[in-house]
Protein backbone atom coordinates (compact mmCIF):
# COMPACT_ATOMS: atom_id res chain seq x y z
CA UNK A 1 0.00 0.00 0.00
CA UNK A 2 2.66 2.72 0.88
CA UNK A 3 4.96 1.41 -1.82
CA UNK A 4 2.30 3.07 -4.21
CA UNK A 5 2.05 6.11 -2.28
CA UNK A 6 6.16 6.31 -2.80
CA UNK A 7 6.03 5.86 -6.53
CA UNK A 8 3.34 8.88 -6.42
CA UNK A 9 5.92 11.00 -4.20
CA UNK A 10 8.72 10.86 -6.76
CA UNK A 11 6.13 11.62 -9.54
CA UNK A 12 5.18 15.10 -7.48
CA UNK A 13 8.59 15.79 -6.54
CA UNK A 14 10.09 16.07 -10.15
CA UNK A 15 7.20 17.75 -11.39
CA UNK A 16 7.11 21.12 -10.15
CA UNK A 17 11.19 21.31 -10.80
CA UNK A 18 12.56 23.32 -13.69
CA UNK A 19 13.01 21.58 -17.35
CA UNK A 20 16.33 21.95 -18.62
CA UNK A 21 16.30 22.24 -22.33
CA UNK A 22 18.88 21.50 -24.58
CA UNK A 23 18.48 23.25 -27.75
CA UNK A 24 20.41 20.64 -29.84
CA UNK A 25 20.85 21.51 -33.49
CA UNK A 26 20.75 25.00 -32.89
CA UNK A 27 22.91 25.71 -30.09
CA UNK A 28 26.03 22.72 -30.12
CA UNK A 29 27.17 21.73 -26.83
CA UNK A 30 30.76 20.77 -26.72
CA UNK A 31 32.23 17.42 -25.83
CA UNK A 32 34.08 17.02 -23.02
CA UNK A 33 37.49 17.78 -23.69
CA UNK A 34 39.13 13.69 -23.63
CA UNK A 35 35.81 12.60 -25.49
CA UNK A 36 36.98 9.71 -27.93
CA UNK A 37 34.75 10.89 -31.35
CA UNK A 38 35.50 10.71 -34.81
CA UNK A 39 38.97 9.73 -36.02
CA UNK A 40 41.92 11.80 -37.58
CA UNK A 41 44.62 10.72 -39.68
CA UNK A 42 47.16 13.36 -39.16
CA UNK A 43 50.11 14.82 -41.61
CA UNK A 44 53.48 16.54 -40.94
CA UNK A 45 54.32 20.27 -41.14
CA UNK A 46 55.14 20.11 -44.96
CA UNK A 47 51.58 18.26 -45.52
CA UNK A 48 53.01 14.24 -45.99
CA UNK A 49 50.68 12.03 -44.35
CA UNK A 50 52.19 10.59 -41.09
CA UNK A 51 50.36 7.31 -41.74
CA UNK A 52 53.01 4.65 -43.19
CA UNK A 53 50.28 2.01 -43.90
CA UNK A 54 51.69 -0.36 -40.79
CA UNK A 55 48.22 -1.70 -39.93
CA UNK A 56 48.97 -1.94 -36.65
CA UNK A 57 46.03 0.57 -35.87
CA UNK A 58 43.53 -2.20 -37.98
CA UNK A 59 45.39 -5.55 -35.80
CA UNK A 60 44.87 -3.54 -32.20
CA UNK A 61 40.83 -2.97 -33.25
CA UNK A 62 38.42 -5.38 -30.90
CA UNK A 63 35.98 -4.83 -33.43
CA UNK A 64 37.61 -5.17 -36.37
CA UNK A 65 36.31 -1.75 -37.84
CA UNK A 66 39.78 -0.43 -39.64
CA UNK A 67 40.91 -1.78 -43.25
CA UNK A 68 44.10 -0.38 -44.45
CA UNK A 69 46.03 -1.12 -47.38
CA UNK A 70 49.67 0.12 -47.83
CA UNK A 71 51.35 0.90 -50.88
CA UNK A 72 54.70 1.51 -51.75
CA UNK A 73 56.19 5.54 -51.83
CA UNK A 74 58.15 6.44 -55.05
CA UNK A 75 60.50 9.63 -55.38
CA UNK A 76 58.28 10.93 -57.93
CA UNK A 77 55.43 10.31 -55.94
CA UNK A 78 55.82 10.18 -52.35
CA UNK A 79 52.74 10.70 -49.94
CA UNK A 80 54.58 10.09 -46.37
CA UNK A 81 58.26 10.57 -45.33
CA UNK A 82 58.51 6.79 -44.98
CA UNK A 83 58.76 3.72 -47.43
CA UNK A 84 55.40 2.95 -47.44
CA UNK A 85 52.08 5.31 -46.96
CA UNK A 86 48.70 4.22 -46.37
CA UNK A 87 46.79 4.19 -50.17
CA UNK A 88 43.64 2.86 -48.55
CA UNK A 89 42.03 3.37 -45.07
CA UNK A 90 38.75 3.11 -43.66
CA UNK A 91 37.48 3.20 -40.34
CA UNK A 92 33.54 1.60 -40.20
CA UNK A 93 31.35 3.69 -37.96
CA UNK A 94 28.82 1.20 -37.50
CA UNK A 95 31.29 -1.10 -36.11
CA UNK A 96 33.46 1.12 -34.04
CA UNK A 97 32.97 1.57 -30.46
CA UNK A 98 34.95 3.83 -29.66
CA UNK A 99 37.73 2.63 -27.33
CA UNK A 100 41.19 4.07 -28.48
CA UNK A 101 43.05 0.80 -28.62
CA UNK A 102 44.02 2.17 -32.49
CA UNK A 103 45.20 5.24 -31.08
CA UNK A 104 47.89 3.62 -28.95
CA UNK A 105 48.58 1.03 -31.50
CA UNK A 106 50.20 3.82 -33.68
CA UNK A 107 53.79 3.78 -33.78
CA UNK A 108 53.59 7.75 -35.76
CA UNK A 109 51.13 9.42 -33.81
CA UNK A 110 49.04 9.41 -37.11
CA UNK A 111 45.74 8.50 -36.10
CA UNK A 112 43.84 10.60 -33.39
CA UNK A 113 40.65 11.09 -31.69
CA UNK A 114 38.55 14.53 -32.23
CA UNK A 115 35.98 15.91 -30.00
CA UNK A 116 33.38 15.65 -33.21
CA UNK A 117 30.40 13.43 -31.97
CA UNK A 118 27.82 13.25 -34.83
CA UNK A 119 28.18 10.39 -36.51
CA UNK A 120 24.33 9.25 -37.17
CA UNK A 121 23.39 8.91 -40.48
CA UNK A 122 20.25 7.46 -42.38
CA UNK A 123 22.40 5.52 -45.13
CA UNK A 124 25.15 2.35 -43.89
CA UNK A 125 27.52 3.29 -47.02
CA UNK A 126 27.81 6.63 -45.61
CA UNK A 127 29.26 5.62 -41.89
CA UNK A 128 31.89 4.09 -43.73
CA UNK A 129 34.56 6.76 -43.76
CA UNK A 130 37.03 6.44 -46.46
CA UNK A 131 41.28 8.13 -46.03
CA UNK A 132 39.97 11.56 -47.98
CA UNK A 133 37.02 12.08 -45.04
CA UNK A 134 39.39 10.87 -42.44
CA UNK A 135 43.03 13.13 -42.86
CA UNK A 136 43.17 16.25 -41.43
CA UNK A 137 42.23 19.88 -43.34
CA UNK A 138 45.92 21.77 -45.25
CA UNK A 139 46.61 24.49 -43.01
CA UNK A 140 48.29 27.25 -44.13
CA UNK A 141 52.28 26.24 -45.44
CA UNK A 142 51.13 22.90 -46.19
CA UNK A 143 51.48 21.34 -49.50
CA UNK A 144 49.27 18.75 -50.91
CA UNK A 145 50.82 15.46 -51.70
CA UNK A 146 52.59 14.19 -53.40
CA UNK A 147 55.59 16.14 -53.11
CA UNK A 148 58.91 15.08 -52.04
CA UNK A 149 60.20 15.67 -48.55
CA UNK A 150 60.19 19.38 -47.00
CA UNK A 151 62.12 18.19 -43.60
CA UNK A 152 64.57 16.59 -44.31
CA UNK A 153 66.55 13.91 -46.17
CA UNK A 154 64.97 10.59 -44.74
CA UNK A 155 62.11 9.59 -42.34
CA UNK A 156 64.63 9.86 -39.42
CA UNK A 157 64.55 13.49 -39.86
CA UNK A 158 60.45 13.85 -39.44
CA UNK A 159 60.56 11.61 -36.52
CA UNK A 160 63.43 11.92 -34.56
CA UNK A 161 64.12 15.43 -34.85
CA UNK A 162 61.05 17.25 -36.48
CA UNK A 163 60.82 20.16 -33.87
CA UNK A 164 64.54 20.73 -34.10
CA UNK A 165 64.06 21.23 -37.96
CA UNK A 166 61.39 23.91 -37.76
CA UNK A 167 63.73 26.14 -36.25
CA UNK A 168 65.68 28.48 -38.58
CA UNK A 169 69.26 28.50 -39.01
CA UNK A 170 69.87 31.34 -37.40
CA UNK A 171 68.21 29.49 -34.76
CA UNK A 172 69.83 26.46 -34.56
CA UNK A 173 73.60 28.40 -35.20
CA UNK A 174 72.63 30.10 -31.63
CA UNK A 175 72.09 27.46 -29.98
CA UNK A 176 74.81 25.64 -31.41
CA UNK A 177 74.05 22.90 -33.33
CA UNK A 178 75.79 20.96 -35.89
CA UNK A 179 75.30 20.51 -39.44
CA UNK A 180 73.74 23.90 -39.91
CA UNK A 181 76.23 25.03 -42.85
CA UNK A 182 74.73 22.91 -45.89
CA UNK A 183 70.76 22.18 -44.65
CA UNK A 184 68.46 23.85 -47.23
CA UNK A 185 65.54 23.01 -45.67
CA UNK A 186 66.23 25.06 -41.97
CA UNK A 187 65.21 28.50 -43.84
CA UNK A 188 62.15 27.12 -45.55
CA UNK A 189 60.25 25.77 -43.04
CA UNK A 190 59.06 28.29 -40.11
Amino acid sequence: MFDFFKGFGVTFSTMFKKVVTEEYPEDFPPAAPRYHGRHQLNRHPDGLEKCVGCELCAWACPADAIYVEGGDNTEEERYSPGERYGAIYQINYLRCIGCGLCIEACPTRSLTMTNFYELADDNRQDLIYTKEQLLAPLLPGMEQPPHPMRLGNDEQDYYVQGPTLARTSAQRTAAGEPGVENDPVGEQVR
